[in-house]
């Protein structure tokens, strides 16, 4: 190791070594002979009992004939290295690894800081980096020496890097640290990734766990989107050129027609748990119980207790063998809700199972929630908000806005969104691009990005009304909320408020969440109507290749193939 540490020596200032060093692979008890595992360990252990007979066998016998056991023949003395040969084997395989290597010999010194070997480092073989694979040397970006000490603790394990926020009581600070370790430790630089300005208490137990840094996303403002008479400048957070603009005209041909309108069908989270009963006739028992509307205002009573907001709406069951999916659909105010109902669930199974002591809860969720998959019951059934929303665009918006025909939109339409949405086996995905809108607009606002999946689920309809068209979206599961979560964020809440719909409505709960649910559907609607004509009129790979391309980051070789 002495010898490594003079050829490799470690960088100051918290410059990077360009050097990974790493140790020979330990070797373990299976490796004792050149031969398959099974082989090997049936060889040992039959070598084991073997010579532990017999030497029990001349133990015996010269306990008979007075003979010493100290005096021993050639044959004892072979017996005596297969016992000690198949013990130490034996020891090994089922544990005890024997490794004839000082503890100073299994760390690596990078940086001044010795990392144990196994807990950031490859410990296989010593190998120079290749010069594309490590950044080159940087200075370090702490302030002190004290800062400097804590960074080789986390590298060393001493101190766990979860717990930095905790122990320095300042979130910034364990961000930088934690920031400096896992770039010594990886031999990468984070420089593009952003440190300052950011607010990392606000983030503390709720949002996200060890940061780093935080990622730039820009923002968009597409519109104005003229839905039920209000307009509203949506923003969307995307990376995606064309995107905002295609959306933006969308909105154009929407407002000059009069409008879009929506309509709020329903507003129900879900939350469905699996447990197990002795019996399939106890697992209907328990299903026909939570289905009976004369148990619902009690089980409702009980349910509701979980939050001010939370409203029990309704439980539907589903049964497989002596497994039962009961899922409960609750109001939740203006939380996207997954907390809240979850906490009425458990209250719920609480009671259940003092009524019915043999009830075994499996998992609060079961799956047939369904959260952040997609699946029929949520395209069936619903999740979050249902939102239908639909605009009548005029003949002359379409050739002049739009660039096509109505009968052409109409055309594709079928063709596309619903023959070869079939074709494919879509699952809730009869539509252009909803997931686009819906993503940008989440990510923009603060929802949760997983959730993405069954918000989604979209029927995009276009159809001819006399010389115009009617366009609608129906969307089932759009799963959002404007409190908790990543909505208290200073961009998602001034985004939030831009719409209008920031924080709680006090006097209308849950009112705020249901117009967000509306907004999104109305931009989606405009971002379908804006694909679909750009398809139409043979624009969107035009399009794509003057906004949508970069030659950043690539070789002049690749610029020219990619022309």
């Amino acid at each position: 190791m002495e010898d490594l540490r003079r050829r490799f020596p470690a960088k100051k200032n918290g410059e990077i070594s360009n050097v990974a060093v790493a140790l020979p692979p330990p070797r373990k008890a299976s490796d004792a002979l050149p031969l398959p595992l099974y082989l090997t360990n049936t060889f040992f252990l039959a070598l084991f009992f073997a010579t532990v007979y017999f030497l029990l066998s001349r133990w015996r016998e010269k306990i008979r004939n007075s003979t010493p056991l100290h005096v021993v023949d050639l044959s004892e003395i072979c017996s005596l290295i297969g016992f000690v040969a198949s013990f130490i084997y034996l020891l090994g395989f089922c544990g005890i690894d024997f490794i004839f290597r000082s503890s100073s010999d299994d760390d690596v010194w990078v940086n001044d800081g010795m990392i144990p070997c196994g807990q950031s480092l490859d410990c296989r073989e010593i190998l120079p980096i290749k010069p594309n694979s490590v950044d080159p040397p940087r200075v370090s970006d702490l302030d002190s020496v004290e800062d400097e000490e804590i960074v080789k603790s986390v590298i060393d394990g001493i101190i766990p890097s979860y717990s930095l926020e905790t122990k320095l009581g300042d979130c910034k600070r364990a961000a930088a640290i934690r920031r400096e370790a896992v770039q010594r430790i990886t031999g990468k630089s984070l420089t593009g990734l952003p440190l300052e300005g950011f607010d990392y208490n606000s983030i503390l137990g709720q949002c996200c766990e060890m940061p780093v840094g935080y990622v730039q996303i820009p923002v968009g403002i597409a519109g104005p989107l003229l839905l039920d008479g209000i307009e509203y400048s949506v923003p969307m957070a995307t990376t995606e050129g064309c995107l905002v603009a295609s959306t933006n005209r969308g909105f154009k041909a929407i407002h000059l027609s009069g409008g879009a309108f929506s309509v709020l069908m329903k507003d129900a989270m879900t939350r469905a748990p699996v447990v197990r009963f002795p019996s399939a006739r106890r697992a209907a028992l328990v299903m026909f119980y939570l289905q009976d509307p004369a148990n619902f205002e009690r089980l409702s009573l009980i349910f509701n207790k979980s939050s001010r907001f939370a409203r029990l709406q309704s439980i539907t069951c589903k049964i497989a063998g002596r497994n039962l999916y009961p899922r409960f659909s609750c109001s939740t105010g203006d939380a996207m809700g997954m907390n809240m109902v979850s906490k009425g669930v458990q209250n719920v199974l609480d009671f259940v199972k003092s009524e019915f002591p043999d009830m075994d809860v499996i998992g609060i969720s079961g799956n047939y929630c369904s959260d952040k998959k997609a699946s029929a019951v949520n395209w069936i059934e619903g999740r979050g908000k249902h939102v239908v929303c639909e605009a009548f665009i005029k003949a002359e918006i379409v050739e002049k806005v739009l660039k096509t025909s109505v009968e052409a939109l109409v055309e594709l339409n079928t063709l596309k969104n619903l023959a070869g949405s079939a074709m494919a086996g879509s699952l809730g995905g009869f539509n252009a691009h909803a997931s686009n809108i819906v993503s940008a607009v989440f990510i923009a606002t603060g929802q949760d990005p997983a959730q993405n999946v069954e918000s989604s689920h979209c029927i995009t309809l276009i159809e001819a009304e006399g010389n115009d068209l009617h366009i609608s979206v129906s969307m089932p599961c759009i799963e959002v909320g404007t409190v908790g979560g990543g909505t208290q964020l200073a961009s998602q809440s001034a985004c939030l408020n831009l719409l209008g719909v920031k924080g709680s409505n006090n006097e209308e709960p849950g009112s705020n969440a249901q117009q967000l649910a509306r907004i999104v559907a109305g931009s989606v609607l405009a971002g379908e109507l804006s694909l679909m004509s750009a398809i139409a009129a043979g624009q969107l790979v035009k399009s794509h290749m003057k906004y949508n391309r970069s030659s950043r980051d690539i070789g002049p070789s690749s610029q020219v193939n990619n022309r």
